[in-house]
Order: structure tokens, then sequence, then C-alpha cells
């Protein structure tokens, strides 16, 4: 099989190689192309790739190039990871929301609603391309916001394009080593919500399939301030919702606190990454071969998982990451178990972005939601879960009425259909500082001209 990253030069392409490398099975990954925009960046993930694959047989060989359409001619999947406008973009984001006192988060908020409006534009032109070069490939899209990028690529790739997280593993495995179970892959998850906005509701193990497990989790204190989010929320709150959320939802329960953690940083996550990043890649450039490339990457993601969310941490009074909480988040595998289900018929169950098709009854067919799916070779199939209690509704319907105006404003370019976006997220609120974010954002991103005072 082949396999195309878009993105490929950006810093997780590692973790999806070493997968690869992993897998040994029959109807393997034996070739990935990496495109980028970035020669240097290409170049420098292209010599990590080289030193994990030393001495590794048969393993996967690697091209580069940023030439998109010569990347898509010939894969059988496209992996999505790209970055419009770079970190520097998301420093941007971050510092034009701030300034107008709300969160400046790349997903969540007027961060992740500039972003989408970036996005868009370029993922339609992909999903669209694909669809002319690689009509039989499989996208799966790791780019955020990931929901609603998805949602935008399926409208031109139908089911043939998938959205992955990793934030809905981690929380999985984290709550089922918190109920002592040995074996987290052996549990069925009750997941659901929209990408960066959903909740756990029900654990059930294979031995005890009608059984949740998670109500135990609630009555025992030390166990449920065990994990990062037991001690990121706090469990009165979680008693309070009956649910464990998604850490993103912490942007949204501790809103106020958060903005004021973020504004009193001394940089914000972008800046912080951006500038990391650029010394690993200038480290890169300075290397005559690859040996010891995937040490210095290591090194970085290290730094880079250490320092995850830790505003959110320092506003809940969570302290530092546990050290099982350090793991990589596990989306590579979710992309490998993805790959292998629909490539070589092994059935999985993993939670995807995908089309609703009557899951979540609130919403159309067509919404992108992020649920638990059985995979298989004609792709991935929604399951059913628990209906959304209200207030879970009530968030849902709100931020996808926000993705589709962001929708409508990166296809048709309509500033008015971005200002609504801005204007109706629960975390900005107010019309007047919609239209500030708006003109902030147009100021700072000269790729977002495209959006005029009408609908073009």
């Amino acid at each position: 099989m082949r396999l195309t990253i878009l993105g490929g030069g950006g810093f997780r392409v590692p973790l999806v190689y070493g997968a690869l490398l992993r897998d040994r099975a029959g109807g393997r990954v034996t070739h990935v192309t990496l495109h980028d925009l970035d020669r240097a960046r290409l170049a420098a993930v292209a010599h990590v790739l080289a030193d994990q694959a030393a001495g590794v047989p048969d393993a996967p060989a690697v091209s580069v190039t940023t030439d998109l359409d010569e990347a898509l001619r010939g894969a059988d999947f496209v992996f999505s990871a790209i970055r419009v406008g770079g970190l520097e973009g998301r420093a941007a984001d971050e510092r034009v929301a701030l300034a107008e006192g709300v969160l400046g988060q790349e997903t969540v908020g007027a961060g992740g609603i500039a972003y989408g409006l970036r996005t868009v534009p370029v993922a339609v032109d992909i999903a669209r391309r694909v669809a002319r070069l690689a009509p039989d490939a499989w996208v799966i899209n790791f780019t955020n916001p990931a929901g609603l990028v998805t949602e935008a690529m399926s409208r031109h790739l139908g089911e043939r394009v998938i959205g992955i997280c990793d934030s809905p593993v981690g929380l999985g495995r984290r709550v089922a080593r918190a109920l002592g179970v040995t074996d987290p892959a052996r549990t069925r998850l009750d997941y659901t919500g929209l990408n960066h906005l959903g909740w756990l509701r029900g654990v059930y193990a294979d031995d005890e399939p009608g059984r949740n497990l998670l109500p135990a989790l609630f009555d025992d204190e030390r166990a449920l301030t065990s994990f990062e989010e037991g001690r990121l929320f706090g469990a009165e709150w979680l008693r309070s919702l009956g649910s464990v959320p998604n850490e993103y939802l912490h942007y949204y329960y501790f809103n106020r606190e958060t903005v004021t953690a973020y504004r009193e940083a001394k940089q914000t996550r972008g800046a912080f990454l951006r500038d990391q990043q650029a010394r690993f890649y200038d480290d890169m450039a300075d290397r005559a071969s690859a040996s010891g490339a995937l040490a210095a990457w290591d090194r970085t993601r290290a730094e880079r998982e250490a320092t995850y969310m830790a505003e959110n941490r320092e506003a809940a009074g969570a302290g530092e990451r546990a050290a099982d909480d350090l793991e990589s988040g596990g989306y590579e595998y979710v992309a490998l178990a993805l790959m292998r289900a629909i490539a070589r018929d092994e059935r999985a169950t993993l939670i995807l972005n995908v089309r609703n098709r009557g899951t979540l009854p609130l919403l159309d067919d067509a919404a992108v939601v992020e649920v638990p799916c059985r995979v298989d070779a004609a792709g991935a199939h929604p399951l059913a879960v628990s209906p959304l209690t209200g207030h879970e509704a009530g968030l849902v319907a709100a931020v996808k009425a926000v993705e589709r105006c962001v929708l409508q404003a990166g296809e048709s370019g309509s500033a008015r259909a971005a200002v609504k976006a801005f204007a109706l997220h629960p975390l900005v609120d107010s019309v007047t500082v919609a239209r500030r974010l708006l003109d902030g954002y147009r100021s700072a991103h000269p790729g977002l001209a495209y959006l005029t005072s009408g609908v073009r």
C-alpha cells in the first residue's frame, strides 16, 4: 500500500512512521510520500525517519515532494495533517483573541474559528484533488479543527474521508486504568459528541458487556482523582456531570479561569511551540547525516507533551502531568488500525469523526460527529450511543451551528457568516467582539482577505 502524508514536514510524522515500522503483517504500507510546502522541514523529517528505519528490514520507503498532485497520484491512503499559516498563525490566533478577552485556543472558541476560516478553503481544494487524482483513496484527516475540516472534505469525498483524534483514545485508556481494567483494549466506550466536545458516559468490559463500570469510579475519590481529567475538572464536578468530559471541555466549564491563566502566561502555547520547533528544525538543518536525529526529535516531543495544557492545569491547580499521562495519545495507532481495517477487512471499533447518519438525532445526517464506529473494508459505520443530556445537547447544537457558519464563510467568502460564527460561539457571546475579532484576524492573516463584506 502507498500512504501519502500531507503536512509531511510536520513534527508528529515520526509517530505515524514508527507505527508503520511495527506493522509486520501482510498488505502493509510499503511506501510513504511526504508532502509539504517547506523543503527544509521535509528534509528534517526525512532525517528522523531514516534514523528510525536504520536496521529495520523492509522499512517502508520514503519519498518527499512539494508537488501536491504528484503526492496524491497512486495513493491508497492520504493522511492529512496540514497547518495553514504554520505555528506563527496559531500564535497570532491566540494574540488576537486574548486581546479581546476571549479564548484563542487552536480548536476551541475564537482561535478555532480563525483556524477553520484559514483551513477550510485549503482542505476543500485538497478534497477536490483527491477526488480527481486518487478517487479510490481513503483520506484520514488529522488537520484541526478535525471535525470541522472532516465535514468540509466530506462534502466532496463523502464517506471516504474519516477524521481521527487522540483525545478520546487517551481518555478511555486513563479511565479504564483508574477502574482497574487490566486490558483497556478489551473495553467498550460509550462516548459521544463532536471533536474536542465529547463525553465518556460508560465503560463496559468484554467479560461483563451489560454492566457500566463508570458509576463505580464516581464513588472512589482516590481513583477519580488519579488521572488527568479527574484532577483537571475536580471530583465534585465530574460527579455532578455523571460523565467524564473530553479534556477540551475544560475551556468551557472553566473558561474565565483559563483565559486569565492564558493572559498571564509568559507566552502562549502557539508561541512556545513555534519557538521550540524552530530550534528543532534549525538543529536538523545543521546535521550532515541522520545519525542522532531521532533522539533529538524525541527530546523535543517529550518537552512538548510535558507542557501540554499547562495553563489549564495551572488554573485548576492540577499540578504537573503524571508519567502515565505523558504517553503519546495514540492517534498514530488509530490511523494504523483504521487503515488495516479498511485495507485488510480487519474489523475494529474506533472512536472516529464521521457523518452522523442518525446517530445523534438532534443533528442532520451529514453533520460530522465523534462517536464509536465499527470499521471494515466498506469504511466506518457509527454505532449507537446513549442520548445526549440536556446541557450536552445544547453545547453540541450550538457548536455545530458555529461550524456550519465557518463552512459557509469558507466556501462562499462571506464575512457576514464569519462574524456570525464568532458571535454565536458560547465562548465569545458578543456581536461587537465578533466584528472586532474578524477585523483583527484579517489584519493578522493576509489569507483571510477572501472574506468580503457580502457573499461573493
